[in-house]
């Protein structure tokens, strides 16, 4: 059964409201066991492998806090530039659902470990948004259901599910918003930005992979909509488990316009969780959404409350990696580029591979030119990203080398590259197999251009006359003769020289 939701245009929907939003991220921490047992994290076991007493809640079962957990904990919050609480506590959220064994998460509420920041975030015109951060608390993830004999995957028109928790007790930090207000139009364009760089931050201090396509990392987008000139905010939808950049936009975008066309149809507005659905874009309903209370939190009383020292705080602050936004301003100055190539080479996930590429020795400017270039156009065509290339920073790195040499020229530095990236080999390989080095043979290039003018007599006549702009035509026969593998300016020297002209 399909359906239909009904919409208003993006544009009418902006002329009437102002959109509001708050976002929730959960990510997935790296760490090598659960949040409160000894039980691995690893990926990919066979289903409920990965259990225990205490994961699976059983009787007499005692949670112990992972510090590795609580210090990434403390290092996301440094980095959103949040408070670290001297002291806080976990909660018990209760609400059954048959993925949670225990029948209630342990989380924290009121008492978040860090809280009250910001993080700054670029958009793609290169202006800066600041997303205020409320809180960033640690809890552990769920279990994992299959709902199976439907056609969606969904609970709805199964025939039964089946349960794993492997996956119950990882640690999750969950980061959440203050409303987001005053993006207007742009508000969708915030929402990903917002992800995108927390992403970037949460790779960065290495704490977790944060790969989207693999639930590491997930968000909630919260709108709502108020008309023009209120203060009061609307009630909002949730959106739930959004898991990469251009779903969290165009879900914001969908909520957007389905909430104008509700409240412009004199309708109102269910607070309620949403469900969204890659292929179309769209969202449907999922279960009227619960309130704080309805959770019945109460302090968690298998658990000492955690109170970081200010000297440990400070040393994880002191040893923070640079972050991203300082590290992309840096290399914009470095590099003397604009803030639209850079946000090119980010839109292309090129900056790492192009940072290694420096690193192996290239020069800046070699190395974005063949990232942004030749390997971002065979990416596209062969539809992969630009880091699933069968060719490495290093490699790349010897190409450039190789031409500054004046062994390749570009024409076969392609050539080099596109035998790399067909598996002939490494570049200096490939450049053996194929043949491929400039001629660099003074006695054959002088043969290759005294055959040029030979057989170009008028053109030759132009040059000497004083036109050397013409010697152009000669070069691209002394290029063809030696099937590109000449150094151009080398061939042009010697033109001129033979017909006795000047470059001046």
């Amino acid at each position: 059964m399909t359906t239909t939701t009904d919409l208003v245009s993006y544009e009418d929907a902006l002329a009437s409201y102002d959109p509001v939003m708050g976002l929730e991220v959960h990510v997935e921490l790296g760490t090598k066991t659960k949040m409160f047992c000894g039980c691995s994290t690893e990926l990919g076991q066979d289903a409920n492998t990965q259990t225990c007493p205490t994961c699976l809640g059983l009787p007499g079962a005692l949670p112990v806090v992972n510090a590795i957990g609580v210090e990434s904990a403390i290092k996301i919050g440094l980095a959103l530039n949040c408070e670290i609480a001297e002291w806080c506590r976990f909660a018990r959220k209760n609400y059954f659902y048959p993925d949670m064994p225990k029948n209630f998460q342990t989380s924290q509420y009121d008492e978040p470990i860090a809280f009250n920041g910001y993080l700054d975030v670029q958009l793609e015109d290169g202006e800066t948004f600041r997303v205020e951060i409320e809180r960033a608390h640690m809890e552990e993830d769920t279990g994992k259901s299959t709902h199976v004999g439907g056609a969606t995957g969904r609970i709805h028109g199964a025939s039964h599910s089946l349960l794993d928790y492997n996956r119950a007790g990882i640690p999750l930090i969950e980061i959440v918003t203050k409303p987001i207000e005053g993006a207007g139009e742009r508000a969708p364009e915030v929402a990903k930005a917002y992800v995108r760089e927390l992403r970037e931050v949460i790779k960065a201090l290495g704490v977790s992979e944060a790969r989207m396509e693999m639930g590491q990392m997930r968000c909630d987008v919260n709108l709502s909509l108020r008309p023009h000139g209120t203060e009061k905010f609307g009630t909002r939808s949730e959106t739930k488990n959004v898991n990469s950049l251009r779903s969290v936009e165009r879900a914001a975008r969908f909520e957007i316009q389905r909430h104008a066309a509700v409240l412009s149809g004199g309708g109102t507005i269910i607070q309620e969780t949403r469900h969204f659905h890659e292929d179309t874009g769209s969202t449907t309903s999922g279960r009227v959404k619960e309130e704080a209370e309805d959770y019945r939190y109460f302090p968690e009383p298998d658990l000492v409350p955690v109170a970081p020292s200010r000297e440990w705080v400070e040393e994880l602050r002191a040893a923070l990696p640079e972050l991203p936004l300082v590290r992309r301003n840096r290399l914009l100055a470095e590099w003397g580029i604009s803030g639209t190539e850079m946000q090119a080479i980010l839109n292309a996930g090129a900056l790492d591979l192009i940072v290694a590429t420096i690193e192996a020795g290239a020069d800046a400017a070699s190395a974005r030119k063949w990232w942004m270039g030749e390997l971002a156009r065979s990416a596209n065509e062969s539809g992969k990203a630009l880091d699933e290339l069968a060719i490495t920073p290093e490699q790349v790195a010897r190409v450039t080398e190789l031409v500054s040499k004046g062994d390749l020229n570009d024409k076969l530095a392609r050539q080099v590259i596109e035998g790399v990236l067909a598996g002939e080999g490494t570049p200096d390989e490939v450049v053996d197999q194929r043949g491929l080095k400039v001629v660099s043979d003074e006695g054959a290039l002088t043969t290759a251009v005294e055959e040029a003018i030979a057989g170009n007599p008028a053109i030759a006549d132009k040059i000497r006359g004083g036109k050397v702009a013409a010697a152009g035509a000669l070069v691209g026969a002394v290029m063809k003769a030696t099937r590109g593998q000449a150094d151009a300016a080398r061939v042009k020297e010697l033109i001129l020289e033979k017909l006795g002209v000047g470059e001046g």
